[in-house]
């Protein structure tokens, strides 16, 4: 009972002193907190109070964002890419190659492919800036998914990937900076955006257990959806020759992505884009020929830069 009075006291004591202590002695606990959980505002660097004066958190991590150039001297604007990112594309690549089905596997992802572009042509028609965003929605999350499930299996099985994680990964970045290309030139309407969320949900796991259950089946897939990719990419093409679509000056993301020269125009963005969209093509066709032949994608050097 005695040591029962004598806590009490000692709690009752501490919090008569904490409810009288002014807020510019808080106890040091307090102080910490309300200094972790600071906000700085929009566009100022992050700070925090140490002693009475401000420290930048960047300073106290050793982390400072770093001035960025172009060749010529001239700042360099975007966070998403640096100029080491950027490539001019191979418009030499043919175009017109096509891995015919030989077996069970192959005939299903033709089929699969086919069965989808059906609604898609239905829903967007010729409005080929809306396709193409919704198209770079989907072709985005392939390399991403493949490239995380071969990255668990590295750290699982204690083995090089031979370099196909980079690869899968690279290919996922360049599908996205499509997409923030042509959000530069066209805006979807708000269905438009339910279906892509839509979409992507129910693609990225339908592709995930596809990988899962079949890598070989899951890469010639999406050989065939960038088949069909140039296919809707030269159809654009001709849209925009025909004059029915307005050949506007390129974006200034898409003119230091692609290095392209400072007059280029939108018909120069979709031809660096449907470059890209072949060389993915060979990529993904060459990765369901290695598990074709039955082995693993280790086993071949992967073709990193190959875009």
């Amino acid at each position: 009972m005695g040591s029962r009075l004598v806590a009490g006291a000692l709690v009752g004591q501490l919090g008569r002193r904490l409810v009288s202590q002014p807020s510019s002695r808080m106890p040091l606990w307090c102080s910490a907190l309300r200094t972790v959980t600071t906000v700085p505002p929009p566009g100022k660097a992050a700070s925090v109070a140490e002693g009475g004066k401000e420290q930048a958190v960047a300073s106290y991590w050793g982390i400072s964002p770093s001035k960025v150039t172009k060749e010529d001297g001239a700042e360099w604007k975007w966070t998403s890419f640096r100029p080491g990112d950027s490539y001019s594309a191979d418009l030499s690549v043919d175009l017109k190659k096509h891995h015919v089905p030989i077996t069970a596997i192959d005939k299903i992802a033709l089929r699969t492919i086919k069965i989808l572009r059906v609604p898609t042509d239905i829903f967007f028609q010729k409005r080929y800036g809306c396709r193409a965003m919704m198209l770079e929605t989907v072709a985005a999350v392939p390399g991403m998914v493949a490239g995380l499930l071969l990255h668990l299996r590295s750290l699982r099985r204690f083995e090089h990937s031979g370099g196909w994680i980079r690869a899968l990964l690279e290919e996922a970045e360049n599908e996205r900076m499509h997409l923030m290309t042509f959000m530069e030139v066209s805006e979807p309407r708000w269905y438009e955006r339910a279906l892509v969320i839509t979409v992507q949900g129910v693609f990225f796991n339908a592709y995930l257990l596809a990988y899962i259950l079949s890598p070989r089946l899951a890469h010639r897939l999406v050989g065939y959806l960038e088949e069909e990719a140039i296919h809707s990419y030269t159809e654009f093409l001709k849209e925009l020759d025909a004059g029915r679509i307005e050949n506007v000056p390129a974006p200034a993301i898409a003119v230091d992505y692609w290095r392209l020269p400072s007059d280029a125009t939108l018909r120069d963005v979709v031809l660096s884009v449907r470059a890209d969209e072949a060389h993915h093509r060979d990529v993904n066709h060459f990765a369901s020929d290695i598990h074709t032949h039955g082995r693993q994608l280790r086993d071949i050097p992967a073709p990193l830069g190959y875009h």
